[in-house]
């Protein structure tokens, strides 16, 4: 516990961290690397190189200064960062270094004004953050390990099946290699493909959201093949190109705060942007099993080609009355617009959505326009945990 003093001093940091956060966490990150190369092998590097991961930990740290006397009201935040971190494997003896390091790097970009009061307080608090983390994640891992068929960090799976949705996107159906129970997972919730691809140094790991409800046969992945630029890309065109149906690859149990929250009495809506769609199908097919109430799902994608899941969720809506599905086309009908949401969606209904984070701002924007609270409103970034602004621009 941290005594009164030492809280004022992190929370007098707080302007200082807002202001150079992203350069704090830049230093960090290239130090880190150089003294502890082996973690390469957990640190996605396209978010490096696009620096959604260094200002996502910019982020949690300014969060962490300015709620240091009440550490509860970022405990959401550390159980998503949680999820991705057990689902990484990350393990207690590398949250030392990490602090090193970071520490070292606040030191050198603000100088001076890092006083040997300032980072002695810091020290004692990434502690306490330390162990929060190290905390929540054992009882993740325990969770996970106790599940029928469960498991710690990585287990060999079979590719039993590999079929193209569209000129993008292919689905991958996996299995346990030692053929245990399937876990089950809740709708919505992702796994980490561990992927040592030839020629290159170090492993990759990546998160692809679990693109079917549970039935206890096999998890599936819906992955799209991205363009291939040093290191985007490279996993989603080695998986494409090279992992075929029989081969073996690591992946951990399902993780993620993203899920479907059951509401019986409750309307719901779905708006997917591109492979945003592969955690929200999930959710809609449990949904129509369990809500009664309207349910919405709109598809918005950027040409007819790259439709996903479209036959299967027209046949979801044949099949249950309360369903009501739309496609958006960008090129023939532009991008989804706020005169649209309100032709579908009320200020009563529960809205899930996933895509790029320009379509996520926008979205966002409009249903908080309508009327509708933040509590209503669930979404996840692929990548680093972030937060969306509302007073972004519209795209």
């Amino acid at each position: 516990m941290l005594s009164k003093e030492k809280m004022e001093i992190i929370k007098s940091t707080a302007p200082a961290l807002e202001a150079h956060g992203k350069e704090i966490t830049t230093v960090f990150y290239k130090r880190l690397f150089e003294t502890h190369p082996e973690l390469l092998n957990i640190f996605n590097q396209t978010n490096q190189k696009q620096g959604r991961q260094q200002l996502a930990l910019a982020n949690a740290v300014y969060a962490a200064a300015i709620h240091i006397e009440n550490l509860s009201e970022i405990m959401p935040v550390v159980r998503q960062i949680s999820e991705k971190h057990r689902s990484l494997g990350i393990k207690p003896e590398q949250y030392p270094i990490v602090g090193e390091n970071l520490l070292i790097a606040i030191k050198e970009v603000l100088g001076d004004a890092a006083t040997p009061e300032i980072m002695d307080a810091w020290t004692e608090a990434y502690g306490v953050l330390a162990d929060a983390f190290i905390n929540t994640e054992e009882e993740m891992y325990k969770e996970t390990e106790n599940k029928p068929g469960g498991w710690r960090f990585f287990k060999d799976f079979t590719l039993v099946d590999k079929i193209p949705e569209n000129r993008l996107v292919t689905s991958f159906y996996l299995k346990p290699a030692d053929e245990a129970p399937l876990p089950d997972y809740k709708p919505g919730q992702y796994i980490t493909v561990h992927v040592p691809i030839p020629g290159q140094k170090y492993a990759h790991k990546r998160q692809y959201s679990l693109s079917k409800n549970y039935d206890g046969e096999s998890y599936r992945i819906s992955v799209k093949r991205e363009i291939i630029t040093d290191p985007a890309g490279i996993v989603s065109n080695y998986l494409h190109d090279s992992l075929n149906v029989g081969d073996k690859i690591q992946i951990s149990a399902p993780a993620g705060e993203f899920f479907y929250q059951s509401k019986a009495d409750t309307s719901v809506a779905f708006l997917a942007g591109g492979i945003g769609i592969t955690p929200l199908f999930s959710m809609v097919q449990t949904a129509v099993k369990e809500n009664k109430k309207k349910i919405h799902f709109i598809q918005s994608v950027s040409t007819q080609d790259l439709l996903t899941f479209s036959d299967a969720l027209k046949e979801l809506a044949n099949d249950h009355s309360q369903l009501y599905y739309h496609e958006l086309i960008t090129e023939t009908n532009g991008f989804v617009s706020k005169e649209f949401l309100e032709k579908h969606i009320d200020s009563s209904t529960d809205v899930y959505l996933c895509g790029p984070v320009p379509f996520m701002m926008a979205m966002v924007k409009y249903l908080l326009a309508m009327g509708l609270k933040e509590n209503q409103v669930f979404y996840e970034f692929f990548g680093p945990s972030m937060t969306i602004d509302t007073e972004t621009p519209e795209i």
